[in-house]
């Protein structure tokens, strides 16, 4: 660690003009105090320690090594002469520290042994609570001495003092979880490592618990289960993991996760011990998560679009029979209304006759009973049939239903409670195979009839049935689909898991919530009333409504037609100038070639905290040499998708096929890519050129497909997408600069709106964006309201813009041509009532207690909100429509959301570029790996964007210089995702050659395309 601090630890480093005024001016105090010496050296010498003590924090042992500059201008402040005469400083050794001691008492600083014991207790408070390495909790001391006024000691003392309290808090940990174990216990646990004798197992028994790859079907979802079992038998002596923080314990465990067997037997026993608790605890939710996961496949994909399909199949089965028998009877009733209307008394012999002239009567009560039988009365639309084919599926159900029953402990909320209670039920029932009553049917005394309903009532209860006996397999299906509805919107939940477990539960209540209303208040901008709040929306609301309706009459891209509904016309692309062509032209004709292996490493050559932010799983510094080069190597081959043989050297030691197996499994994490992306950002906002693109508080979230042809539960079919394959999505976000900010990786092609919260709240470093902008997928008058209440603009791209219900605050208001499209009304008082418990579910998302997605399961029930829920979708319906009204009004608005929508586009395209590999496909199974896979290619996105805009840069300024004429209209239009200059196909070699400290040499726009 003294390596990577010691150049900026107690030194001044270089300091410009600007930086000597602000850090370095002598105020009026200074003055008064250094006035009291009496020759030139002492007053120079006394502001020379007072401006190094408040800038470094701490003296220096020579008091005159300091910068010459920094000299020059003190002496200019106190009006000496000669800064040379500072040399006399050092002639009387008592001098220094009797000034010291005066800086030290005027000033109010501390010494340090004074404060050590209390910093000491704040190190291992730190280490504890984060498990940050060395250098995170080195710098965090130095802040908590300068935030106190305390000296800063020597290096080696506060580096002893970080990493006493570092192996203090790791022996907590250890013990902690370690200690609570029998020797029985801890045999067991320390078995895991061991490979069992008398099997043909040729791994360990972690090995295998480790493995949650299932097939999607009856025989995975068992395989699945019996792991928890396993689990649950290998944590039988489960210890209360509470106290512990979550990160350290997850941070532990990732030893277990990903480390050889041989390498944890190397461990200590208690440290053996304690990452073995820990495992076994994470990968018990983890096994959890992958039995639901497994179960939402199977029921969505397998069960209920299959049996959905065939019913439309058999529908059009039907169709020829139906339609013939229906124009039979529709030809005798034909007959019938005939008769009267012309209001004749006519016998019924005579009307009969009538109705055979045109259909006989054998025809006509066949076609009775035809209709009767493919169309049973009560069936809405034929979902009978669905109900059919689904109850017709028993057979996949029944191995694993009683299983999933007894191996996961659920909990349902009041509205699905009877479900649950019916479920554990089934699975008895189900288990017991009574024979009482035959094995195609159940005891009806044992069911619970008020869910029996719809389609479901026909087959639960047929025909012909035994006495007080139902369908078994239609009942299974009418309760399990109930079920499966209610778990997906958490009213039924299982606490061992960590994405089905109950939202509300993690909300931020009593205690816990008093403590944090207010500083979570004040965070994102909310008052605690929501009454003053309202009226200044419903002004803005009135305004916005008032001024679109005044200008509907002039020349503007809104009208509103006959049935009152606001149309825009459509946005016309603007041509490219003749200027911005030859610009770009000649801008992407000066980048260098290069290989992208070699820009990678460039674009780490100039960002120290980018290598440094990938630290090993432990928490500690590297533990290898050349970690760059071989993060780089691994960064290269996941973001090109071509695996590591590639990109292997034997002849290297950093870039064997070893060490890539062992940086990808330590260092190459969700924390570390996230880490290493802050500095990316926050370069890329400093380039002059990404600043005439934007400020960074525009931002857009959108998602790029990818094809998953492996077998896994974390893919999931669209043949829009993917064919007769299964596939993911990547959710991305990306601001106006073109810097990638944040992702996640989703099963299939869910709604975006129910994880772009979550994506926009996962950005870490950089400006935080104030408006974002998604597509039509991501559109709901829920999000509108989070996103609003989490202090940021929503602007959706709408499409049908005259299908977009307007709402109004003001219901006597008259808005004119707009009055019939306003036709909507914001309940203002069911916002007020529930506006705590919306606060309080703003605070908990922005703490990080629950997720966006989980609010929004919640709260949000397939189109039926919850009373909360339609509490934030009328908080939402202000800004939709406010957003609506302005861009019907605004072109230049209209054109800001294209346009970063078309920046997201481009960033798409480069992704889908570099992704090349095995036909742009991800062959990951496990989700940590697939999120790990495209967390590198964001990584890798990110570079390839800041390379670009440092040589386009660069390009600019040379052109300036040779008076080349460049707009600042042309410069805003040019792209980073340029790429026909970066070598992306065949062998890849990772050498940066020496640049001397500076970039490479531009190409000459006007040489031939092939120097």
């Amino acid at each position: 660690m003294t390596d990577q601090v010691l150049p900026e630890y107690g030194r001044f480093g270089a300091l410009s003009r600007v930086e000597l005024e602000r850090f370095c001016y002598l105020d009026d105090e200074d003055q008064r105090l250094i006035a009291a010496r009496r020759r030139d050296y002492n007053r120079l010498g006394f502001a020379v320690q007072a401006v190094t003590v408040r800038y470094l924090g701490m003296f220096l042992s020579d008091p005159i090594a300091v910068l010459s500059e920094l000299v020059a201008y003190l002496a200019e402040q106190l009006e000496i002469a000669d800064p040379g005469c500072l040399d006399e400083y050092m002639v009387r050794r008592t001098t220094r520290f009797e000034h010291q001691a005066e800086i030290v008492a005027e000033y109010g600083l501390r010494a340090f042994a004074d404060a050590e014991p209390e910093l000491g207790t704040w190190i291992a408070d730190q280490a504890w609570i984060t498990g940050d390495g060395p250098k995170a909790i080195f710098d965090g001391a130095v802040a908590w001495c300068r935030a106190r006024q305390v000296l800063l000691p020597g290096i080696t003392t506060l580096e002893k003092l970080v990493a006493a309290g570092r192996e203090a808090a790791e022996q907590r940990l250890w013990s902690q979880l370690a200690d609570q174990l029998t020797a029985p216990q801890a045999a067991a646990l320390l078995g895991l490592l061991e490979v069992p004798a008398g099997t043909k197992q040729r791994v360990s028994e972690l090995d295998r618990l480790r493995k949650g790859v299932f097939r999607a079907s009856s025989k995975g979802l068992l395989s699945a289960l019996e792991r928890v079992t396993d689990l649950t038998a290998a944590g039988s002596a489960r210890v209360d993991v509470s106290s512990v923080p979550p990160r350290r314990l997850l941070g532990l465990a990732q030893h277990g996760l990903a480390g050889k067997a041989t390498g944890l037997r190397r461990m200590s026993r208690e440290h053996r011990l304690a990452v073995l608790v820990a495992t076994i605890e994470i990968l018990s939710a983890r096994a959890a998560d992958d039995v639901l996961e497994l179960f939402d496949l199977l029921m969505t994909t397998e069960l209920l679009s299959k049996a959905e399909r065939e019913s439309k199949e058999e529908k059009l089965n039907r169709y020829p029979r139906i339609s013939r028998n229906a124009g039979r009877l529709a030809e005798a009733v034909a007959v019938l209304l005939e008769m009267v209307e012309i209001d004749q008394q006519v016998e019924l012999s005579v009307v009969w006759d009538l109705i055979e002239a045109k259909v006989s009567g054998a025809e006509l009560r066949s076609a009775v009973a035809v209709i009767g039988e493919l169309v049973p009365a009560g069936d809405a639309e034929l979902d009978g049939q669905r109900a059919v084919e689904l109850a017709g599926r028993f057979a996949t159900v029944r191995p694993f239903l009683p299983r999933l029953m007894a191996t996961l402990e659920f909990g349902a909320t009041a509205d699905g409670a009877p479900v649950l209670a019916a479920m554990r039920g089934l699975g008895q029932m189900i288990t017991a195979r009574s024979t009482k009553v035959g094995a195609r049917w159940l005891d009806a005394r044992a069911v619970d009839h008020d869910l029996i309903g719809g389609a479901w009532t026909r087959l639960v209860y047929p025909a012909g049935r035994p006495p007080e006996t139902v369908d078994r397999a239609a009942y299974t299906f009418c309760v399990l689909e109930q079920f499966h509805r209610h778990l997906k919107h958490r009213n039924i939940f299982a606490e061992s898991s960590s994405k089905w477990r109950d939202p509300r539960a993690h909300l931020l209540t009593g205690a816990s919530w008093d403590a944090a209303r207010e500083a979570g208040l004040n965070a994102l901008g909310l008052p605690g009333d929501a009454a003053a709040l309202l009226r200044v929306h419903a002004e803005a609301l009135d305004t916005a409504f008032r001024e679109v309706a005044a200008r509907l009459d002039a020349d503007t891209p809104a009208t509103v037609d006959d049935e009152g509904k606001l149309h825009a016309a459509a946005l016309t692309a603007t041509p490219d100038p003749p200027s911005l062509t030859d610009l770009r032209r000649r801008v992407e004709a000066m980048l260098p070639r290069i290989d992208l292996p070699e820009l990678v490493l460039e674009v780490m050559s100039w960002q120290p905290g980018f290598t440094e932010a990938f630290t090993h799983a432990s928490g500690n510094p590297a533990r290898v040499s050349d970690l760059g080069l071989s993060v780089a190597a691994v960064l290269c081959a996941h973001a090109m998708n071509v695996g590591f043989a590639p990109v292997i050297s034997p002849g290297v030691e950093a870039l064997t096929r070893d060490r890539l197996h062992h940086v990808e499994q330590s260092y190459i994490r969700f924390d570390t890519l996230t880490a290493a992306n802050v500095a990316l950002v926050e370069a890329q906002a400093r380039i002059p050129l990404a600043q005439a693109w934007g400020g960074g508080l525009v931002a857009s979230v959108d998602g790029l497909r990818f094809v998953v042809p492996v077998r896994t539960i974390h893919a999931r079919p669209n043949p829009k997408y993917f064919g007769r394959k299964r596939g993911i999505t990547w959710l991305n976000m990306i601001n106006d600069q073109a810097a990638g900010l944040a992702a996640q990786v989703l099963s299939g092609t869910p709604r975006d709106s129910l994880h772009a919260v979550d994506v926009v709240l996962r950005q870490s470093g950089g400006v935080v964006p104030e408006a974002i902008i998604t597509d039509t997928g991501s559109y709901s008058d829920i999000v509108f309201g989070l996103l609003h209440l989490l202090g940021r603009q929503y602007r959706p791209q709408l499409a049908n813009l005259p299908d977009q219900r307007l709402w109004r605050i003001d219901a006597a208001a008259d808005y004119g041509p707009l009055d019939k499209a306003a036709r909507g009304r914001i309940d203002v008082d069911r916002i007020e009532r529930h506006w705590e418990d919306m606060c309080r579910i703003a605070v908990s998302i922005h703490t990080g207690e629950v997720s966006a997605h989980e609010v929004t399961r919640m709260i949000s029930r397939d189109g039926q909100p919850s009373s909360l829920g339609h509490a934030v979708a009328h908080f939402g319906r202000i800004f939709k429509t406010l957003h609506v009204l302005r861009p019907a009004d605004d072109e230049p608005y209209r054109r800001e959301i294209k346009a970063q929508a078309n920046l997201q586009e481009g960033r798409h395209d480069l992704a889908r570029r570099i992704f090349h590999g095995r036909k742009g496909e991800v062959f990951r199974a496990y989700y940590a790996g697939m999120e790990d896979q495209l967390g590198g290619l964001g990584l890798v996105l990110n570079c390839v964007v800041l390379w670009n805009t440092v040589y386009m840069d660069r390009a600019l300024t040379e052109l300036r210089a040779q008076q080349y004429p460049v707009l600042d209209a042309d410069i805003a239009r040019l792209s980073p995702f340029v790429r026909t200059h970066i070598g992306i196909d065949g062998h890849y070699s990772f050498h940066l050659p020496d640049l001397g400290g500076t970039h490479r040499p531009l190409r000459d726009p006007d040489a031939d395309a092939e120097d």
